[in-house]
């Protein structure tokens, strides 16, 4: 290879390096960003003026093909979890609409009552099964953070606007 194709070559690959290294930087800092804006709750990142353009851009990326969560590598928290349903009252445990056809969603919470007279406890028949739709979490996605002692708090939040 001439000297002068293997200049380009070196030049076109430092190029491509400097951007791809600034992708990563600008991904870093909006994905630390939003992780600041999340954690945020009292107010919750809506209140909170500056928390609007990365948390407005992070909704509008969400409906792009290809969507990857800009995460924060320096607060080792990844992309968040999401859990859509809120846990059952005491005394009622989770269930599913759909159990007859495989694993279907966790969606409704159940609870068994004896229904026989006094004296009858234990007979067939006298269980009633009710159930409940499973209540929806007001902040179906939340965060891990770990902090320096190893206790691990759960930030929720919602992409509401």
């Amino acid at each position: 290879m001439n000297p002068v194709r293997r200049i380009a070559l070196a030049a076109a690959l430092s190029a491509a390096t400097w951007f791809w290294l600034g992708d990563r930087a600008e991904a870093s800092e909006w994905g630390c960003e939003v992780l600041l804006c999340a954690s945020s709750s009292d107010p919750s990142w809506r209140g909170v003026p500056a928390c609007h353009p990365p948390m407005n851009r992070l909704i509008s990326a969400m409906r792009g093909w290809g969507f990857s969560w800009p995460t924060c590598p320096e607060a080792g928290t990844g992309k968040p979890g999401y859990e859509a349903y809120d846990e059952c009252p005491a005394g009622w445990s989770v269930g599913s609409s759909n159990q007859d056809h495989g694993a279907g969603q966790p969606d409704l919470c159940v609870q068994v009552r004896n229904t026989c007279p006094l004296g009858f406890g234990g007979r067939d028949g006298c269980e009633q099964t009710l159930t409940m739709s499973r209540p929806m979490r007001e902040d179906p996605y939340y965060f891990d953070i770990t902090h320096d002692d190893g206790n691990v708090t759960r930030h929720w939040f919602n992409l509401k606007r």
